[in-house]
C-alpha cells in the first residue's frame, strides 16, 4: 500500500496542486532559465509555492522536477545533475508536507524526455528508459510518495517512464496531454491511454490528463476515459482558462469561479484526482478546494453541458481517420 493508494480510499475526490513556470515568473524567475535550478539555488522560493498551495487546501503536491532529466538539462550544461535536482526538489517537498496540518502526497514530477524517440527521432526506447530511471532515483532518495509521470504525448515514452518506474519498483501515476484536436501531439486517443500499459506488470495507480487546450478540452477527454477504462482512477489537471499574449506575458483567462466549475464538472465526469496545471495558482486553487468540498456528485455532464458551464472547446476533437494539426508540448507553466 502506499500513501496515494491509502489516502484515495478515504476520500472520494483528491485536490491537486496548480502551476509551477507561471507562478515562479511571479517569484523572479527569468525566461530562459530553468526552474529546476531553484532547488538549489533558490530553495526557500520552491518552499514558499508548495506551503502556498498546502495552505490553499492541495492534498498533493508535485515536485519541481518536470523538465529535470539529463536530456532537458543539456540544454543548460547540467545533465550531470539531474539525480541531485530531483532529490533536491523532493526533499523540499517532502519538508512541506510533513508539516502540513493534513495529509499531503509529494509526488515526483517526470516530464517528457524532450526528444522523439526512434525512429521519429535519435533517442532510443532504452535510453529513454535510462533518462528515466537517473530521474527517478534521484525523486526517491529525496522521499517522493509516488512517481507523477506527465503530459506525455507517445505511447512508447510513455511506456518507456513506466518501465523506469517499475525497474525501480516504485508506485506510479501518468498522464497525457490530449492537446490536438482531442489526441495527444502523437495521435493517442483518451479512450486508448489505458491500453498503453496493458503489457506491464505493474499497474499505474492512475492515468489521466493535465495541460492541453482549456479546460473543456481536457473535460470532454475525461469523459472519454471514464467510458473506456470505467474501473481506472482518472486525474483531471486542467490549464487555468485559455493562454493569451499580453506584451512580453503570457496570461491565462482562467478565474477561480472557472477552475470551481471545472472541479464540480470533473467530480461528476468521473475524475477522481482534480487539480490545475498551466497558470493555476493559489489563489485558483483555493476556490477549487472550497468547490470540491461542498460539491455533491451529480448527473454525468454532456459536451453541451460542459461548454454551457465553463466555455467552447478550443481544439474539439475530430472524426476518426482525419489526421490532426499537430501542436507543441507544454510544459507545468
Amino acid at each position: 500500500m502506499t500513501a496515494l493508494i491509502n489516502l484515495l480510499a478515504e476520500r472520494t475526490c483528491l485536490l491537486a496542486d496548480g502551476a509551477t513556470g507561471t507562478n515562479y515568473f511571479d517569484m523572479g524567475l527569468q525566461s530562459g532559465d530553468p526552474p529546476e535550478m531553484w532547488n538549489v539555488e533558490h530553495p526557500e522560493r520552491v518552499a514558499l509555492l508548495h506551503q502556498q498551495f498546502v495552505d490553499a487546501g492541495a492534498d498533493i503536491i508535485l515536485t519541481n522536477t518536470f523538465g529535470c532529466n539529463r536530456r532537458r538539462l543539456m540544454l543548460h550544461k547540467q545533465e550531470d545533475r539531474s539525480v541531485e535536482l530531483n532529490a533536491a526538489a523532493a526533499r523540499i517537498a517532502r519538508k512541506v508536507a510533513d508539516s502540513a496540518d493534513h495529509p499531503v502526497i509529494v509526488a515526483g514530477s517526470v516530464g517528457p524526455s524532450g526528444d522523439l524517440l526512434v525512429p521519429l527521432g535519435e533517442l532510443t526506447y532504452d535510453e529513454a528508459v535510462s533518462v528515466f530511471k537517473d530521474q527517478m532515483e534521484g525523486l526517491r532518495d529525496g522521499g517522493v510518495d509516488v512517481m507523477w509521470i506527465e503530459t506525455m504525448s507517445a505511447p512508447d515514452e510513455i511506456r518507456a517512464a513506466v518501465e523506469a518506474a517499475t525497474s525501480l519498483g516504485l508506485p506510479y501515476t501518468f498522464t497525457a496531454s490530449f492537446d490536438t484536436a482531442g489526441r495527444t501531439m502523437m495521435g493517442l486517443e483518451p479512450g486508448a491511454l489505458a491500453d498503453v500499459v496493458a503489457a506491464e506488470p505493474s499497474a499505474p495507480i492512475a492515468i489521466g490528463a493535465n495541460c492541453g487546450v482549456g479546460a473543456s478540452d481536457l473535460l470532454v477527454s475525461v469523459l472519454s476515459m471514464t467510458e473506456a477504462a470505467p474501473n481506472r482512477i482518472i486525474i483531471a489537471k486542467a490549464n487555468c482558462g485559455i493562454p493569451e499574449v499580453k506584451g512580453d506575458q503570457v496570461v491565462y483567462s482562467g478565474t477561480p469561479d472557472l477552475m470551481a466549475r471545472f472541479v464540480s464538472l470533473a467530480v461528476d465526469a468521473g475524475a477522481r484526482i482534480i487539480g490545475g496545471c498551466c497558470g493555476t495558482s493559489p489563489n485558483h486553487v483555493a476556490a477549487m478546494r472550497e468547490a470540491l468540498d461542498r460539491h455533491n456528485k451529480g448527473p454525468r455532464p454532456s459536451r453541451a453541458q460542459i461548454e454551457q458551464d465553463i466555455g467552447p472547446l478550443v481544439n474539439p476533437p475530430i472524426k476518426a481517420g482525419t489526421v490532426p494539426r499537430r501542436r507543441s508540448r507544454r510544459s507545468r507553466a
